[in-house]
C-alpha cells in the first residue's frame, strides 16, 4: 500500500514561537526608548545585527549552505516591508499616542486574515473571525474605546502607523505564498539583509555618532527582536495559518503595556486590564481550536492510510 504522509498533529511549537515572536518585537520600544537613537539607526542595526546572528547561526550548525538559492522576488520584497513596518512603527509613536499607533498597527493582522481568505484559500470559520473580532474588541477596550487626534503631529504620526501596518499586512501574507523550496533559515536571513541594505541610506544619513552604551543597546536590539523575534515569526508563518497567527500577534500589544508599567510606571485602568485578559483568552482558544483541527486531520489520514 502506498504510504501517505502525514501532518504534523502538534501545531505548540509552532504556536509557541508565535507567541514569543510577538513578545520578542515588544521589546522593541522599550530599547528604542533606552538607545535614544533615531527609528531608521536603530531599525537598520536591529536588521544588520539579526542577519549577521541568523548566519552565525547556521555557520555553527553547519547549515550555512541554506542560504546558496534563489530566495524569489517575494522573500525580497518581504524585506522591504520587514524594514518598512519597523521604522513606520517606531516613527509613529514618536508622532502620536501609542494608542492611536498600535490601533492602526494591529488591523495588519485583520487585513491579512481577509485576504488569506479571499486570494490563498485559507477560508476564515466562524470561530477563527469571532476570535479575530473578539480580539479586536479586547484592544478596543485596551485603549478604552478612544481614538483621540490632536493636531498635525497626531495626524503625520497615525499616517506613519497607517503604512506600517500596510507594511505588516504584507509582510504576513508574503510569508505565506513564499514557495516552499525556500528555508525558513534562508528565508529570515535574506529578509533581514534586505531590510538593512533598505535602511543603509536612510541610517547613514542621520550622521549620528553612537556611544559604547548605546551599542549594547543596539546588539540587544538585534538579538530579540530581530534574530529571535524574526525567526520565529517566519518559522510559525510556514505552519499556522494567518488566522491564528493574526490572533497571537496580538500578545505584542499586551507585552508592551506591561513593559510600560514595569519599566516605566504606566498604570492600567480595570478596563485595560480585561481588554488584556479578553485578547490573552482569544489567543489561547484560537491556538485550541488548532490543535484540535490538527488533531482530527491525523485521525483522518490515519483512517485512510490503514483502510
Amino acid at each position: 500500500m502506498k504510504q501517505i504522509q502525514q501532518s504534523p498533529d502538534n501545531a505548540a511549537p509552532f504556536l509557541a514561537m508565535a507567541a514569543l515572536s510577538a513578545v520578542f518585537m515588544g521589546t522593541i520600544g522599550v530599547i528604542a526608548k533606552y538607545a535614544q537613537l533615531s527609528a531608521e539607526t536603530v531599525t537598520f542595526y536591529r536588521l544588520f545585527f539579526g542577519a549577521a546572528m541568523m548566519l552565525g547561526y547556521l555557520l555553527v550548525i553547519r547549515k550555512a549552505s541554506l542560504l546558496w538559492c534563489w530566495p524569489s522576488w517575494r522573500v525580497l520584497i518581504n524585506g522591504g516591508f520587514l524594514a518598512g513596518f519597523i521604522v513606520f512603527y517606531i516613527q509613529a509613536m514618536e508622532h502620536t499616542s501609542m494608542a492611536n499607533a498600535i490601533m492602526t498597527i494591529y488591523l495588519a493582522p485583520v487585513v491579512a486574515s481577509v485576504f488569506a481568505h479571499l486570494f490563498l484559500s485559507e477560508k476564515l470559520s466562524a470561530s477563527a473571525m469571532g476570535l479575530i473580532l473578539t480580539a479586536l474588541f479586547g484592544f478596543a477596550m485596551m485603549m478604552e474605546f478612544r481614538l483621540e487626534f490632536g493636531g498635525s503631529q497626531d495626524a503625520l504620526g497615525m499616517t506613519y502607523a497607517g503604512l506600517a501596518m500596510l507594511c505588516y499586512a504584507g509582510f504576513i501574507i508574503i510569508n505565506r505564498a513564499t514557495p516552499a523550496h525556500v528555508h525558513v533559515y534562508a528565508r529570515s536571513w535574506y529578509q533581514m539583509l534586505i531590510g538593512a541594505l533598505c535602511m543603509a541610506p536612510l541610517m547613514l544619513q542621520q550622521q549620528q555618532v553612537i556611544a559604547p552604551a548605546q551599542w549594547g543597546w543596539l546588539l540587544a536590539a538585534g538579538l530579540i527582536p530581530g534574530f529571535l523575534a524574526i525567526l520565529f515569526a517566519v518559522i510559525a508563518l510556514r505552519e499556522l495559518p494567518s488566522a491564528t497567527f493574526g490572533t497571537l500577534a496580538y500578545l505584542e500589544p499586551i507585552a508592551v503595556v506591561t513593559f510600560g508599567w514595569a519599566l516605566f510606571d504606566q498604570a492600567l485602568s480595570p478596563l485595560q486590564i480585561a481588554g488584556c485578559g479578553l485578547i490573552m483568552c482569544s489567543g489561547i482558544a484560537q491556538a485550541v481550536l488548532t490543535q484540535r483541527r490538527n488533531a482530527a486531520i491525523s485521525g483522518q489520514v490515519c483512517s485512510v492510510a490503514q483502510g
